[in-house]
């Protein structure tokens, strides 16, 4: 793919051998982010691991101390109280076999996140074909199969991000946007970082984190110590 001219000229201030240290990988990161939008910073972590075992997956939620910059729209299926509770904890969309038949014949996705109470999961068992692919089905390990909606869709406001391995066994977790600054950039990375280690499956041999790298959308990645 061919790069454009703000690309390369980013890339030049880059060395790709180099393994920087996390304040200057952000501070680059953020001085390489060169489009006319404020650019989300993502961090990428390959793992020793194989994904392709359920003893070896790595999967999990944080809630970044900063937030992600981004304002998350979570549609949440409940009825009754429990509708009454997501509506009033500020769910952006709230609704059952409604929200299901939208779905299926509209091919609607207005959201970015999807909550639900374990009674409704036979519901959205429907359309889970739709929602997998796009990551979007509820999960209990990702909090997002819960009794505790408030608590869920307040998280998830504040900034709550799911790290998960890719069939590559790398995690890509978004942690910011460029406009934060390096500082509270490395304070997001390092809640990250500090659970994807904790998470670390007994199974795993070797040596765990193999790379670290950091960029933002448009920018070059930039090698981290780690």
């Amino acid at each position: 793919m061919k790069k454009g001219k703000r690309y390369i000229e980013s890339a030049k201030l880059v060395d790709k051998a180099t393994l920087y240290t996390v304040a200057d990988a952000l501070d680059l990161a953020v001085k390489t982010a060169s489009a006319k939008f404020d650019e989300t910073v993502e961090l990428h972590v390959k793992l020793g691991v194989d994904g392709r075992n359920a003893d070896q997956q790595v999967r999990g939620v944080v809630v970044l101390p900063h937030g992600t910059g981004k304002s998350k729209k979570i549609l949440v299926f409940a009825k009754g109280d429990n509708a009454d509770i997501a509506t009033k904890a500020g769910a952006d969309f709230v609704g059952a076999e409604d929200m299901v038949q939208k779905i299926q014949t509209q091919n609607w996705f207005g959201f970015d996140v999807c909550v639900t109470t374990p009674d409704m999961m036979p519901v959205i068992g429907r359309i889970a074909k739709v929602l997998g692919p796009k990551g979007l089905m509820p999960n209990p390990k990702s909090g997002t199969v819960t009794t505790d909606l408030a608590k869920a869709i307040a998280e998830i406001k504040a900034g709550k991000v799911e790290y998960r391995l890719d069939k590559n066994n790398i995690v890509h977790v978004m942690i910011g946007k460029v406009s934060f600054g390096a500082d509270k950039l490395a304070e997001n990375l390092k809640v990250v970082m500090d659970a994807i280690i904790k998470a670390k499956p007994a199974a795993a041999k070797g040596t765990y984190i193999k790379s670290v790298s950091v960029s933002s959308t448009m920018g070059p990645g930039i090698k981290v110590q780690y």
